[in-house]
């Protein structure tokens, strides 16, 4: 272990006077430190660098390697001060090293000058906001925008956060504070432009898909890319595809690439246009059929009259539904009871609905309320995935399950309902799950 090792903020704080600052002034930040350094001839700096990476000075925008003021044949290699302040700092293989190439342990002082430019993002914000509050610097990436969700704390300091997210992240033209939560039909919030361009309508990648849309408008969640893929691995060509709260396309769009027929709808005209637009965008919009209704009427009109279309002829393909609008979509189950007249085959659609849970067990707690709506028992037919979890004691979960046909059908014959498999992934271990629910 390296020896001599000192507190990190006390040598890479910015200055006291920046405390408090609510609009950035970046000249402000400049500061003198002394770090240390080695005298190393120049010839051999390239063949150093290597093993002396683990304590060479790594700040943001500062080089490591300085020219010797007093012998030109040399060069200061800077180190952490963090971890060298003299020469028995360096460790046993360190100092085998540096005799190997004849370099002298004595430890210099260089004297070296710090800006803006050199502090990390935390630790602006760690010496401006008052001591002892949390300090946010994550933020969610959709395209150029970074979206943030600043605690009552952190708001008066907001449009200097705005500036200093944008100033280190590379990429990023516009920084928005969500002010409200997401509680209207159309699933998307209001925000505040923080800093930077005024400019919502932004272009993401995912799963190798490429979606546009106005962020401000829209519901898009970066987090969720690993449940999109997911969800569509368990499609096959020629599958048939219900998206009832579809968003801009990113369980619609893959699908249809998997050469999947899918109707997909959603409330918000805006999305609606965005889904078209991406279906177009992705060279899908053959296959994609798009609506823009409340879930319920699309369940009770394009979905049911579907259902009825292929109803005597779907050959080896399934019908999958799936329904993520987690806050409500389980209290649209209720929308399948009696759907459809009578039953002519043994092929029951496939629903994935997601909701929110904030029960100490939640996958029981989903398939119980799914349940409930239903009017049915889904005990050894159904499996329930952790999505992610949303804030603390609050997890988004999918529940996957054949309808049973006492549901769907107002004349049902007895059907042999599949048993939906476990699916190849280890539990998560902060789940606590009922044994009579399957994962």
């Amino acid at each position: 272990m390296l020896k001599g090792k000192v507190e990190e903020e006390h040598v890479f704080m910015p200055p006291r006077h920046v405390h408090g600052m609510t609009e950035l002034k970046r000249d402000a930040f400049t500061k003198s430190i002394n770090v240390p350094a080695l005298k190393v001839k120049k010839e051999i700096i390239n063949r150093l660098m290597k093993p002396l990476k683990q304590i060479a000075l790594q700040r943001p925008g500062l080089k490591r390697v300085m020219e010797d003021p007093e012998d030109e044949n040399k060069r200061l290699i800077l180190l952490d001060p963090c971890q060298i302040s003299s020469a028995d700092s360096f460790d046993d293989s360190i100092k085998i090293v540096l005799g190997q190439f004849g370099v002298d342990l004595q430890v210099y002082t260089h004297n070296l000058e710090l800006t803006y430019e050199n502090f990390k993002t935390e630790e602006i914000l760690r010496a401006v906001l008052p001591e002892g509050q949390d300090v946010t610097s994550s933020f969610s990436r959709v395209g150029h925008i970074a979206h943030m969700n600043l605690r009552e704390h952190q708001l008066p300091y907001r449009y200097l956060v705005g500036q200093v997210i944008i100033d280190k992240n590379p990429g990023v033209t516009s920084v928005v504070n969500k002010t409200n939560i997401i509680d209207n039909a159309y699933r998307n919030f209001q925000m505040e432009l923080l800093a930077g361009e005024d400019n919502m309508i932004t272009k993401v990648k995912e799963n190798g898909f490429t979606y546009e849309f106005d962020f401000s408008k829209v519901y898009w969640n970066p987090r969720l890319g690993t449940e999109h893929n997911r969800v569509v691995a368990l499609l096959k060509a020629e599958d048939i595809v219900f998206d009832v709260f579809a968003g801009v396309g990113p369980f619609a769009i893959p699908a249809a690439k998997k050469n999947c027929a899918v109707l997909a709808n959603d409330l918000n005209p805006e999305s609606c246009k965005w889904l078209v637009h991406n279906c177009k965008l992705n060279k899908v919009d053959r296959r994609v059929k798009t609506f823009s209704l409340d879930g319920r009427d699309f369940i009770l009109g394009p979905l049911k009259d579907e259902l009825n279309k292929i109803s005597t002829d779907v050959g080896n393909s399934s019908v999958h539904i799936i329904m993520n609008l987690p806050a409500l979509a389980i209290d649209f189950l209720d929308a399948f009871k009696n759907l459809l007249d009578k039953a002519s085959n043994n092929n029951l659609p496939t629903v994935h609905c997601y909701g929110f849970s904030k029960d100490d067990n939640p996958a029981k707690d989903i398939k119980e309320k799914a349940e409930s709506v239903l009017g049915v028992s889904l005990e050894g037919h159904c499996c329930v995935h952790q999505v992610r979890n949303v804030a603390p004691n609050k997890e988004m979960m999918c529940i996957s399950f054949q309808l049973p046909a006492e549901v769907l059908y107002k004349e049902h014959s007895q059907f042999q309902v599949s048993v939906i498999p476990e699916e190849n992934e280890p539990k998560p271990k902060r789940i606590r799950t009922d044994p009579s629910v399957q994962e």
